[in-house]
């Protein structure tokens, strides 16, 4: 699948589409918006869909969407077993959008917490890789 850029009036559609909750956390992600709750992604906008994290045991019947399918963000066959995108009608279909974030919101929810991420800092922050040097041509 070749990049699609997440168009912008997704944005609004999914922010609204969002659970009515003060736990929900969105973010920038692929150009678009994700959602968490603590700290566990549930949904995010990918394309021109929306990707759903969902437990083991509410995959397939999302899968059997008509549109649906395993979120392979690189296109190579490497699927993300435990995200699913939705069919891309559901940006215009806002219930079905509100009705698979909020599954997806409530399984996520009932997840650990995750701890923050610590900050970088000098010591933790990865050195700049050092220049390669210029090759040269040797004359004859």
């Amino acid at each position: 699948m070749a990049w699609v850029k997440v168009p912008a009036e997704h944005h609004p559609i999914f922010r609204a589409a969002l659970p009515k909750d003060a736990r929900v956390e969105t973010l920038a992600m692929f150009g678009g918006v994700a959602a968490k709750v603590n700290g566990n992604f549930f949904a995010g906008l990918f394309g021109r869909s929306t990707v759903v994290w969902l437990p083991e045991d509410q995959r397939a019947e999302a899968l059997a969407l008509e549109g649906a399918s395993h979120f392979d963000p690189m296109g190579d066959g490497n699927k993300r077993s435990d995200k699913v995108m939705v069919p891309e009608s559901f940006m215009e279909e806002t219930e079905e959008l509100r009705r698979w974030l909020k599954r997806s919101f409530d399984a996520a929810a009932a997840l650990p917490p995750k701890a923050p991420k610590a900050p970088k800092t000098a010591k933790t922050a990865k050195a700049p890789k050092p220049a390669k040097a210029a090759k040269t041509k040797r004359g004859k």
